[in-house]
């Protein structure tokens, strides 16, 4: 007999198998002996008391022994027939990797066309961002195999729940190698270091069933024809070796692809301006956040992981928060061209570092930004872009990241000194708040002055600001139809992910990525 219970246990109960296994049995009511497995099968933490306690779901096994130890329920992926038909997969971040998979098991030959490098490869070319202050336009933190979550915090948390089966997208990222704790924790990570080798997993499933990924081959425009109704249709790619991919297309470029929405605006594919979030990286000791979160002078202590936090307020209308908070993590260069200044937040999967970052943003709509009108559908994209500039010429065309304390930002004035950094290229004293456009500045300021009265302790001079964080999600999106996910006027071309405006984040943007295929799947059986 196999029954579940609900648990609600202390931190250390729940860290060790034996205690763990007595409160199994109370909550059972047998003999200790009847008990021969226990798994947990969902966990979360409540650190909304003083007393912390632990959240579980524990299936036990009564007189019975499980069949097996994984709690991974595979996807089954056959090799592809000869002459099986073929798409065409731009990107291959989440969206794209999850869509080629998805053509895969719909019979479909995916072509995976990356204008960035291997997982592996790429390493080298973000390295050299902090070391030589380089930036290649087809290599860094956003562009390459894996997109911009291959060298994140890997976070697979989503409330995208109403888009999709989201644990299917958490078993296939188990059954190419993430740990199966991704299937129990209630907001699961991977971790930089083990990501890119789940990446590389997924990239040998499409090889060995028959589907085809390109390195370094970056789509300079799409091919376009009659779709004999009056109106036009994608029928393919071409790269910037010349060469032409033929079928249907999945756009799944990521949100920073920022030359494929110049191109898809010459080409008169119709695009529309999408709100984002801007502002910067928050860097306090996780000490500090660990107390905080934790509400003991002790921290975590021995049994707790490092403790994560989230923020919202409104400030004069718009929405300020943290974004993409990184326990134990490090700060790193994101800019994917010269002449930027951006940054980002990453962990590895033990979030064992000394410090603990966050986005700490203010949403921005398209009505703000009349001054842009001149730039249509690009407009917000354009205010990404000055921002950017302003912090590159701030750093003297470097990527020594301008910075500033935390109380000098929200008291307005100059900081004489900073703490230490995870920013491997550095940073230096400046005025964000001056460099940042003052509804913007403003707004975190009243935001962080907010956020301290709900926890006080977090406004803090032990606290730096390091700027600018701007790639939040999509200045664009790419308009497509509510039930083929076509574009609304282009039968063939099917945006997907966080580059569409669809999606935000790895579990998001797979979702819709497997969503793209599948739909695109269904339109070809029925014009066959």
């Amino acid at each position: 007999m196999v029954q579940e219970f609900q648990l609600r246990v202390d931190p250390r109960t729940a860290a060790t198998d034996g205690a763990l296994r007595l409160r199994c049995v109370e909550a059972a009511g047998v003999a200790p002996e009847r008990v021969k497995a226990h798994r947990v099968v969902r966990r979360s933490i409540d650190a909304r008391q003083r007393r912390v306690m632990v959240n579980l779901t524990v299936r036990v096994w009564i007189d019975e022994s499980p069949d097996s130890t994984s709690v991974v329920r595979p996807e089954k992926y056959d090799v592809l027939p000869e002459g099986a038909p073929q798409a065409v997969v731009v990107g291959a971040g989440p969206a794209g990797l999850f869509a080629a998979l998805r053509l895969i098991q719909e019979g479909i030959r995916p072509i995976v066309l990356e204008r960035g490098k291997n997982v592996e490869e790429r390493a080298a070319d973000m390295a050299r961002i902090a070391r030589e202050n380089t930036v290649d336009p087809d290599s860094n933190y956003c562009f390459g195999e894996g997109g911009a979550g291959a060298y994140s915090d890997g976070k697979l948390f989503t409330r995208s729940k109403k888009r999709g089966p989201v644990e299917k997208i958490l078993h296939i990222l188990a059954q190419h190698g993430a740990k199966e704790e991704i299937l129990i924790d209630a907001h699961p990570h991977i971790g930089t270091d083990r990501l890119p080798r789940v990446v590389k997993a997924i990239r040998q499933t499409i090889l060995r069933c028959g589907g085809e990924v390109r390195f370094s081959t970056r789509v300079e425009r799409l091919v376009t024809a009659d779709d004999g109704e009056g109106g036009r249709m994608v029928t393919g790619a071409v790269t910037s070796d010349g060469r032409q991919w033929d079928g249907p297309v999945i756009l799944a470029t990521g949100h920073s692809a920022r030359d494929v929405y110049t191109s898809l605006m010459e080409a008169g594919i119709e695009l529309q301006p999408k709100g984002i979030a801007v502002g910067v990286r928050l860097e306090h000791p996780q000490e500090l956040i660990d107390r905080l979160q934790y509400h003991s002078a002790e921290g975590r202590g021995k049994y707790l992981p490092p403790a994560e936090y989230s923020m919202l307020t409104r400030v004069d209308g718009r929405a300020v928060y943290s974004f993409c908070m990184c326990p134990g993590g490090v700060i790193v260069p994101a800019a994917t061209a010269p002449g930027e200044l951006v940054v980002n937040g990453m962990s590895p999967s033990s979030r064992g570092g000394r410090k603990a970052n966050s986005g700490m943003v203010v949403e921005v709509l398209p009505d703000d930004l009349d001054a842009y009108e001149r730039f249509g559908p690009l407009k917000v994209m354009h205010f990404q872009k000055d921002i950017e500039a302003a912090f590159f010429r701030d750093a003297g065309g470097l990527q020594n990241a301008p910075a500033q304390r935390m109380t000098d930002f929200v008291s307005g004035r100059p900081s004489t000194s900073l703490p230490d950094t995870t920013y491997a290229p550095g940073i230096h004293a400046a005025r964000i708040d001056m460099l940042l456009p003052r509804s913007i500045a403003g707004r975190l300021q009243q935001g962080f002055r907010d956020f301290n009265r709900k926890q006080p302790g977090f406004l803090t001079s032990e606290a730096t600001l390091i700027g600018a964080e701007t790639r939040t999600s999509s200045p664009v999106r790419i308009p497509r139809d509510r039930d083929s996910l076509q574009h609304i006027a282009t039968k063939g071309l099917y945006p997907a992910g966080e580059g569409a405006g669809y999606a935000g984040g790895i579990v998001s943007a797979a979702l819709d990525g497997d969503r793209c295929a599948a739909s695109l799947a269904a339109s070809l059986k029925n014009v066959n």
